[in-house]
């Protein structure tokens, strides 16, 4: 059935939570409250926009709020962003192995599509899976099982990296090899959610122990 790799996005490939963490503090600063990067981390990083708006500005159109967020956001990602270290060689290695690669995030579809085109990836991936576009995005294991269902592998043939505590707990629950980024959670936070490892980032010399799961013989 062959081997994947599943990558979530923001977080992921790219660094993208400090802008979100400015769109998000503009937002509140227009309606006269303020907030810093840490309730940025603690309330929303790794949510879903429509599940958490109505608790963050209550009263106020969910969705047209998320539209705008997002809007802002795109507007401060320009083309040339840096992907995660390490990402390019990976993706490389990749596809010199023959493994399916695929992102799975519940960014808006336009949302994702930008980032990947942003960071210069957007032609390396083939399957792009939507949380949105899923019975239930993360954190259930849904966008997970999904990719894989496209890329025709199995659970246990597949490595899932992750950022967030919410998006670990989906790729886990996926039954994926799960493994942690630290852009914004440390190894403690990510292993409670269900890493099975972490990376700093795909530099980290632990993702060569990751990968030993692709290229070593099974034990008999």
């Amino acid at each position: 059935m062959g081997k994947a790799l599943l990558f979530d996005l923001d977080g992921t490939l790219l660094h993208s939570d400090p802008l979100h963490v400015q769109v998000f503090i503009e937002m509140f600063e227009e309606r006269g409250r303020v907030i810093d990067e840490a309730f940025y981390f603690e309330k929303i990083h790794g949510t879903h926009n429509l599940e958490t708006f109505p608790h963050l500005f209550p009263g106020e159109d969910a969705v047209a709020l998320s539209d705008q967020k997002e809007t802002r956001f795109r507007e401060r990602l320009d083309d040339g962003h840096p992907p995660m270290p390490g990402v390019t060689a990976l993706l490389d290695r990749a596809e010199a192995s023959g493994w399916k690669v695929a992102v799975v995030t519940n960014a808006p579809r336009v949302n994702a599509e930008h980032m990947l085109s942003a960071i210069g990836l957007k032609d390396r991936f083939t399957v792009l899976v939507i949380g949105d576009e899923c019975p239930r995005a993360k954190p259930a294991p849904d966008p997970y099982l999904e990719a894989m269902k496209q890329l025709g592998v199995a659970p246990g043939d597949s490595i899932a990296f992750e950022d967030s505590p919410s998006g670990m707990i989906a790729a886990a629950a996926s039954g994926a090899y799960a493994v942690g980024i630290r852009s914004s959670a440390d190894d403690a936070t990510l292993r409670a959610a269900g890493a099975a490892a972490t990376l700093e980032d795909y530099t980290d010399p632990a993702l060569r122990d990751v990968l030993k799961r692709f290229t070593e013989e099974p034990a008999q």
